[in-house]
C-alpha cells in the first residue's frame, strides 16, 4: 500500500450511511481515499512527506453536497442591495437607502433578500422605496424568489398600472382604487421584464465565485444548480459556468438544471437535450454537466400560489375559490417527463403543495408507464404539504425527496402566512420526512439558498429536531416526522450524490473515491439533538486538498495552533 499524502486520524468517521467507523483512520492518496483501516495499522501509512491531520476528536465526513441550490443568484446578491441580514421591515428599509446613497451611479437599485414576514399580509408596498428612493426604479425580490418589491418609477417605466391584468400564473397585490401596491407574485414578477437591465456577465461571474468561497466555508463541494437559464431577472449561469471550467476556478463538482420555461412546450425537450450534448463534448461531465430539467410545478403557500387539493382560506377561516396555481398543464408535464426520461435526461421538479406532488408523481409514472424502469433519478423538491396518500408513491416510482429541512419548523412566515390559510389538519401534512422514509423513499438534502441559509448542519438540525434554536415551540408536523442524525446527514452527503449521479465516487468515505471531506467540530454524535447547530466546519478538502480551514494558520504548509490541525 502506498505512503498516504494526507493521513485523517483520531476522530471519528461517517462513511456516508449509517453509524459513524470508531478506530479508523482514513488514507489520502492522489487526490482519492486510498484505505480506511485501523488506527494502529495507520502508522504504516505515514512516510517523510505525509500530511497527517489529528481530528481531536472532530468527526470527518464526505463533503456535504447542496440538491436544490441558487449559487449564482445567491452570489449576485451578496454584490447587489443585499437584505438577507435585514431582522424586520425597517432594518429592510435603512439597508436599502444605505445601499442607494453607496451607489448613487447605478441606473436600478437591484437585489433582494427581504423576508415576507416582515411585511403585513407578507406584501411590501411602493410607498416604503418611494419615500426613500424617488428617483430611480428599484426592483427587489423576496428571500424566496417568488415575490418581488418595486416602487412607483419602476411601474412607470413597465407601464404598470390600475389597468394591468394579472398574469395567469402570478398575482398583483393592489390598493383599494386597484393601483398595484408593490408586490408582484410569480409570474407578475415579469411584467418588468422589458425594462429592467439585464446582468452583466462580470457580475455574473463573480457570483459564482463569491458563492463558491462562501459554500466551501460550509464544507459544500458539491451541488445541483436548480436554475440555468432566466427566469424573472435571475441571471442566466450557463456562460459563467463555462468560464470558471475554462479558467479553472470552478473548484467543486456540479450538476446544472436547464430551467423549463412554462410558457413554451414540449418543444424544449429537444433543445435541452442538444445543449447537454454540447456540453458534454465539452470534455468536463465530470465537473459540470447540463443532464437535468428543472420543472416548476407551483408557486409557494405564502402567497397561496402553491398548488392545493383543497382551498385556501380566507383571514376569517371561510373556503375561497383559489386552489392555487398548476403552472404547467398536468398532461402537458406527463408528456414532458416522459420524453425527457426516454431522452436520459433527470427532471428535478419544485412540487411544494400537496396537489402539485400528485401532478408531478403523476408525471413520473407516466414516463415509467411509456418507457420502463429508467436511471433517472427524478425529484422532488420542497414537499412543504404531501398528502398520506402520495408518500409511498416515492418508492414504488423510484422518485427521490429532495428536501429543504430548514423550513420544518414552526417560524412567523409558516405561523402567519401559511397555516391560518390551510384546512384543518393540514399543519400535520407539512414536510413529512420521517413518513417518506417509513415508506421507502430516499432522500437528498438542500437549501434553496439564497432563500434561505445554505448552512447544512442548521438544516440537519431541523431535520433532527423540527425545532429551530431558540424556538419554544412543538415539532413541526409531529415528533414521528423527525430523523435520526444518520439519515439527515446522509441525506446532504450520499443522498444528493445519487440524485447527482455521483455516487460512484462522491458522497461516500470508501477506498477510491475522491477525497471530497469535510471536518465537522464537535461531533454531531457526540453533542445533544439541540445542540446540532452549535456544530460548524473545521476543513473542507477537494480532491485531497484543503480548500477552507476555519484557521488562517491551518492553510497548507503551515502548522495550526489548535485542534483540528494539520501537520506537514
Amino acid at each position: 500500500m502506498p505512503v498516504a499524502d494526507v493521513l485523517f486520524t483520531g476522530g471519528a468517521v461517517f462513511t456516508g450511511t449509517g453509524e459513524p467507523l470508531h478506530g479508523h483512520a482514513v488514507a489520502v492518496t492522489g487526490g482519492r481515499i486510498a484505505a480506511i483501516v485501523p488506527e494502529n495499522e495507520a502508522s504504516a501509512l505515514v512516510g517523510e512527506g505525509t500530511r497527517v491531520v489529528e481530528l481531536g476528536g472532530a468527526l470527518l465526513s464526505p463533503g456535504f453536497q447542496d440538491a436544490h441550490i441558487h449559487p449564482v443568484g445567491g452570489g449576485v446578491e451578496l454584490l447587489q442591495c443585499n437584505l438577507t441580514e435585514a431582522e424586520s421591515a425597517d432594518e429592510a428599509v435603512a439597508t436599502i437607502a444605505a445601499y442607494a446613497e453607496a451607489n448613487p451611479d447605478e441606473p436600478w437599485i437591484l437585489g433582494g433578500g427581504w423576508s415576507m414576514d416582515h411585511f403585513p399580509g407578507g406584501a411590501p408596498v411602493r410607498g416604503l422605496l418611494d419615500a426613500i428612493v424617488p428617483d430611480r426604479p428599484v426592483l427587489l425580490v423576496s428571500r424566496d424568489h417568488h415575490s418581488a418589491w418595486a416602487n412607483t418609477l419602476a411601474m412607470r417605466l413597465a407601464g404598470i398600472d390600475a389597468e394591468t391584468a394579472d398574469p395567469v400564473d402570478g398575482r398583483v397585490e393592489r390598493e383599494n382604487d386597484g393601483h398595484p401596491a408593490g408586490t408582484f407574485h410569480e409570474g407578475a414578477a415579469d411584467l418588468f421584464s422589458d425594462v429592467r437591465p439585464g446582468t452583466d456577465p462580470e457580475l455574473v461571474y463573480r457570483g459564482l465565485l463569491r458563492a463558491q468561497d462562501e459554500l466551501i466555508t460550509l464544507g459544500i463541494t458539491g451541488w445541483q444548480d436548480a436554475l440555468v437559464g432566466t427566469m424573472s431577472g435571475v441571471p442566466d449561469a450557463l456562460d459563467a459556468y463555462l468560464r470558471a471550467i475554462d479558467e479553472g476556478t470552478l473548484k467543486v463538482h456540479v450538476v446544472g438544471a436547464q430551467w423549463w420555461e412554462r410558457s413554451r412546450g414540449i418543444e424544449q425537450v429537444d433543445e435541452m437535450i442538444r445543449l447537454r450534448e454540447e456540453i458534454r463534448a465539452r470534455g468536463h461531465e465530470e465537473r459540470f454537466s447540463l443532464a437535468t430539467t428543472k420543472i416548476m410545478v407551483d408557486g409557494v403557500a405564502e402567497n397561496q400560489t402553491a398548488a392545493m387539493l383543497t382551498p385556501y382560506r380566507d383571514g376569517h377561516g371561510h373556503d375561497t375559490h383559489n386552489h392555487g396555481l398548476s403552472f404547467v398543464d398536468p398532461e402537458l408535464l406527463a408528456e414532458a417527463v416522459t420524453a425527457l426520461d426516454a431522452a436520459g435526461q433527470q427532471v428535478h421538479f419544485h412540487a411544494l403543495g400537496d396537489r402539485a406532488v400528485r401532478e408531478a408523481l403523476d408525471a413520473v409514472a407516466a414516463a415509467r408507464q411509456a418507457n420502463g424502469p429508467s436511471d433517472g433519478r427524478h425529484h422532488l423538491a420542497h414537499l412543504q404539504i404531501v398528502a398520506e396518500a402520495e408518500t409511498a408513491r416515492f418508492a414504488e416510482l423510484d422518485a427521490i425527496a429532495n428536501i429543504q429541512a430548514l423550513w420544518a419548523t414552526h417560524e412567523d412566515q409558516i405561523d402567519e402566512l401559511t397555516l391560518p390559510f390551510l384546512q384543518e389538519g393540514q399543519e400535520a401534512r407539512q414536510y413529512p420526512f420521517g413518513e417518506l422514509v417509513a415508506r421507502g423513499a430516499r432522500l437528498a438534502g438542500g437549501s434553496d439558498w439564497p432563500v434561505s441559509t445554505a448552512d447544512p448542519m442548521a438544516e440537519i438540525h431541523i431535520a433532527v429536531t423540527r425545532v429551530a434554536p431558540g424556538i419554544d415551540a412543538e415539532p413541526l408536523g409531529g415528533a414521528h416526522q423527525r430523523l435520526d442524525l444518520a439519515t439527515a446527514l446522509a441525506a446532504y452527503t450520499s443522498g444528493t450524490a445519487y440524485v447527482n449521479h455521483r455516487d460512484h465516487d462522491t458522497g461516500h468515505i470508501r477506498e477510491g473515491y475522491l477525497a471530497n471531506l469535510v471536518v465537522l467540530e464537535p461531533d454531531p454524535f457526540t453533542v445533544p439533538a439541540e445542540d446540532l447547530h452549535r456544530t460548524t466546519v473545521a476543513s473542507t478538502w477537494i480532491e485531497g486538498e484543503p480548500v477552507y480551514s476555519r484557521q488562517a494558520d491551518a492553510l497548507p504548509g503551515t502548522t495550526p495552533s489548535t485542534e483540528p490541525s494539520l501537520t506537514a
